[in-house]
């Protein structure tokens, strides 16, 4: 069961939607959990606002960063713009994959992107969450990191800093650098 980091599965209030401006911002307290490692990426077939289809599946050759998120999930927001300056640093080394988890879809992914200037990130729709499941019991958001052969390396449940040096580090280390 998808587990939804203290939030509920229906159709978000407006107050839900977006944290509200002078609010607190979530803390990211995300770890690094090795626990899943050597697990293989789920086969799962992603579209994006305009149709356009990823098989999760396809995606080896390089490092892949999956990032499941909402647009209603505070954290998730947080992290967003720390995954966009994450995805340019390592341009042509790993792609960051988002996948919103949105039961609405592009409905409300495509004015959050819009209201944003991500240069990196690419909204990615699994309306039916079917990746989230695939992942097992996962809060939003979840984000897990992958080697070129498609297995796991590691994950991290809840918010993280992605700008962190810790990040970093884990990264440069997955990937040989």
């Amino acid at each position: 069961m998808l587990l939804l980091s203290g939030c509920d599965r229906e159709a978000p209030h407006d107050s839900q939607q977006q944290p509200q401006l002078g609010a607190a911002k979530p803390e990211l307290t995300g770890e690094i959990d090795r626990g899943f490692s050597g697990d293989l990426m789920p086969a799962v077939a992603l579209t994006d606002p305009a149709g356009r289809s990823l098989n999760t599946g396809a995606l080896q050759g390089q490092h892949v960063l999956v990032n499941l998120w909402a647009t209603w999930c505070a954290p998730c927001i947080a992290e967003m713009p720390l995954l966009d300056e994450l995805a340019a640093d390592y341009d042509g080394r790993m792609r960051v994959v988002t996948v919103s988890q949105d039961l609405q879809g592009a409905e409300r992914v495509e004015p959050f992107f819009a209201q944003r200037s991500f240069e990196f990130l690419e909204p990615w729709l699994d309306p039916d969450t079917r990746l989230g499941f695939a992942l097992g019991d996962v809060v939003l958001p979840t984000t897990v990191l992958y080697d070129a052969s498609g297995q796991e390396i590691w994950r991290v449940v809840g918010g993280y800093d992605w700008g962190s040096e810790e990040a970093r580090a884990a990264i440069d280390e997955a990937l040989g650098t």
